[in-house]
């Protein structure tokens, strides 16, 4: 499962891994609830790499939304250790895409 990110732990959930994913959603947004089980799926299969993956709700951890500048959700944000953004998706995905994603930022 992906961890639930908050304004409190943010800046742990960075430190964790090299690689940081995280979703920004929102509980009423369809597209977001289309792609929820895709993050806990990226979540599961990345759990043995340097990957950290995270969901963070919009609507309460407005913080956090705002400092990334999120305009629309779903938004992935593709994240270093120390929160500089490397790559962004937003809108729908599948699960090939983010993964293609992910192995490129390893590599």
């Amino acid at each position: 499962m992906a961890i639930d990110v908050t304004n409190n732990n943010f800046e742990d959930v960075l430190k964790d891994k090299n690689i940081t994913v995280l979703d920004f959603w929102a509980p009423w947004c369809g597209p977001c609830k289309m792609l929820l089980p895709v993050i806990d799926s990226l979540s599961e299969s990345n759990k043995d790499n340097n990957v950290t993956i995270g969901k963070v709700n919009v609507d309460e951890n407005i913080d956090i939304a705002q400092k990334y500048s999120i305009r629309g959700v779903p938004t992935v944000i593709f994240m270093d250790n120390k929160g500089e953004e490397l790559n962004r998706v937003v809108g729908y995905k599948d699960e090939k895409s983010f993964q293609e994603i992910i192995n490129q930022l390893l590599n």
